[in-house]
């Protein structure tokens, strides 16, 4: 905003330009010279001056009713920004993937949009790869062995990764015992997740083959797997249930995914935290935590 519209709004209330000056701490001349640039680069006469008093012109009065509307939006504005940042509230971006966010994000959103009305959230649910910059999002949620070191991120919990497949597919196709055997079988991936990276006794092994159905969605290949269609490897938060309901069986127990895998609340680095983001991430490493705490 020009500077010049505040001194020439102090110098009205004022009265005069000594006056003015007393209240801003500088010199009558300097207060005149502002005003007198401001006039010339408008292009038209606001205050006529005498020895004894200072009058609006037409122009000046119009202009002093715009000025006071100028002040007092840009103070309302900055109020505006100032109680944002007193309490959580305003536009929250989240990103998670599809099936993380369906179990473990949903499910427990009630309570946190009961204890944070004025924040307006916005979820969207995605396996593929999601610009946070471009995209404008708030804090997204990755399930990495590395997060991006461009990013600021909290590592919220561990996600170890199982082989796993439907007893309907181990009694047509038995079940490999060893990782060659296992290349040969009808394994379940969605775009981008080969190879498989698995972590035994022996260190990390490699398992290079084509899914058998190509798919970009995580959830199709965990539907794929319950129908008995071919093994997958999965996150135990994803699968915890199946298995132990018996709708899923474990394959080559010994190996896991990376050990490293976590869950990570991912949001662009250098950015303020706003208070919505904060209570959004201590949401994520709370709640959510607990929620797949008792995996195993």
């Amino acid at each position: 905003m020009d500077r010049d519209y505040a001194l020439f709004a102090r110098i009205v209330e004022a009265g005069s330009l000594s006056g003015a000056g007393r209240a801003l701490g500088v010199s009558p001349s300097w207060v005149s010279k502002r005003l007198s640039d401001l006039e010339e680069r408008l292009g038209a006469q606001l205050i006529a001056r005498s020895t004894r008093r200072l009058t609006l012109t037409a122009a000046g009065a119009r202009f002093h009713a715009d000025v006071l509307a100028i002040l007092a939006a840009a103070a309302e504005a900055e109020a505006r920004v100032k109680r944002l940042d007193a309490f959580p509230s305003g536009p929250l971006a989240v990103t998670a993937p599809t099936s993380f966010g369906r179990l473990h994000i949903a499910p427990h959103l009630k309570p946190f949009l009961d204890a944070y009305p004025a924040i307006d959230l916005s979820l969207d649910l995605s396996d593929g790869f999601v610009d946070l910059a471009a995209e404008r999002i708030d804090i997204a949620v990755r399930i990495t062995a590395a997060p991006d070191p461009h990013f600021a991120s909290d590592r919220i919990g561990d996600s170890p990764r199982v082989l796993c497949a439907a007893p309907a597919y181990l009694d047509a196709h038995g079940a490999p015992a060893t990782l060659e055997e296992l290349a040969r079988h009808r394994l379940l991936a969605a775009r981008g997740q080969m190879p498989w990276r698995l972590s035994g006794a022996g260190g990390e092994e490699v398992v290079s083959a084509a899914s058998a159905v190509e798919t970009n969605s995580s959830e199709v290949v965990r539907e794929l797997a319950l129908a008995g269609v071919g093994i997958a490897l999965r996150s135990l938060w994803d699968v915890q249930a199946d298995l132990a309901a018996g709708r899923l069986v474990r394959i080559l127990p010994a190996l896991t995914g990376r050990h490293e895998t976590g869950i990570y609340a991912v949001r662009p680095a250098g950015a303020r935290l706003r208070p919505a983001v904060s209570v959004f991430r201590d949401f994520l490493m709370g709640a959510v935590a607990e929620a797949i705490g008792g995996q195993g």
